[in-house]
C-alpha cells in the first residue's frame, strides 16, 4: 500500500464524508440502531454521535489503520464503548449471531466484493436482527446509470474502490437479506454520485 492509500486518501474521504447533507441519514440510522452495533467501514467513526441510549455498545471494522485511530479519538470524546478490527468486510471475525444491528453507510461502493460482505452480515447478524444502511449507488433513471456505467471504471482508481454503479438493493437481496422498507431519492450533488437507498433489511 502506497502512502497515498495509505494516509492521504483515507483522510480526504473522511472529510468529503463530513459533508451536511448526510446527516439526516446518519440521524435516523443511530436512532434505529439498538443493543450490540457492529459497522463495516466505519471510518472515522462520523456515525457515533447519532447513536442513541439503546445502543450497549460499537464494534467497527474498516481496513485503514488511519481511520480506526480518528474513530477511536472521536468515541472517547462521547464516552462511547467502542472497539475496532482492522480488516476486511468480506471475512468477519465474529462469531456467529453476535450483533443486534449492523451498519452500512457509503461502505458498499468501496468493497471489493460486496455480496460477500453482505452474507458475512447476515451470519453475524442475531435472530431478529436487523441491517441498518444509507448507501449510494445505480439509479433507475437510464441517462443518469448510462454516466453511473461510464465514470466509474476511472472514479473507482481516484476514489478508493467506490463504484457509482452498484445495485444496492440487488445485492442486499441477493446475499439472503430481505429488504424490510426502503427510501430512494436523489440528495443534493451531481445525480451520477447522489442516488441514495436508505433502509433496514432482515435475514430472509
Amino acid at each position: 500500500m502506497n502512502l497515498y492509500d495509505r494516509y492521504v486518501l483515507p483522510r480526504l474521504l473522511a472529510l468529503v464524508m463530513r459533508q451536511e447533507l448526510f446527516v439526516p441519514f446518519r440521524k435516523r440510522i443511530g436512532a434505529a440502531a439498538q443493543g450490540r452495533v457492529l459497522e463495516i467501514g466505519i471510518g472515522s467513526g462520523l456515525n457515533l454521535p447519532f447513536y442513541g441510549p439503546a445502543v450497549r455498545e460499537v464494534t467497527g471494522v474498516d481496513p485503514s489503520p488511519v481511520l480506526l485511530r480518528l474513530a477511536g479519538d472521536r468515541a472517547a470524546g462521547l464516552k462511547l464503548a467502542l472497539a475496532v478490527r482492522q480488516g476486511p468486510a468480506e471475512t468477519l471475525p465474529f462469531d456467529d449471531g453476535s450483533f443486534n444491528t449492523v451498519v452500512t453507510t457509503w461502505s458498499l461502493c468501496t468493497i471489493g466484493d460486496p455480496v460477500a460482505a453482505l452474507r458475512e452480515v447476515r451470519r453475524v447478524l442475531a435472530p431478529g436482527g436487523r441491517l441498518l444502511f444509507a448507501e449510494h449507488g445505480l439509479s433507475p433513471d437510464a441517462s443518469v446509470a448510462r454516466w453511473q456505467n461510464r465514470i466509474t471504471p476511472v472514479w473507482k482508481h481516484i476514489a478508493g474502490g467506490c463504484h457509482a454503479n452498484r445495485p444496492i438493493d440487488r445485492l442486499i437481496e441477493a446475499a439472503g437479506l430481505r429488504i424490510d422498507g426502503l427510501r430512494t431519492c436523489y440528495a443534493d450533488g451531481p445525480r451520477p454520485m447522489a442516488f441514495m437507498f436508505e433502509g433496514a433489511a432482515m435475514a430472509a
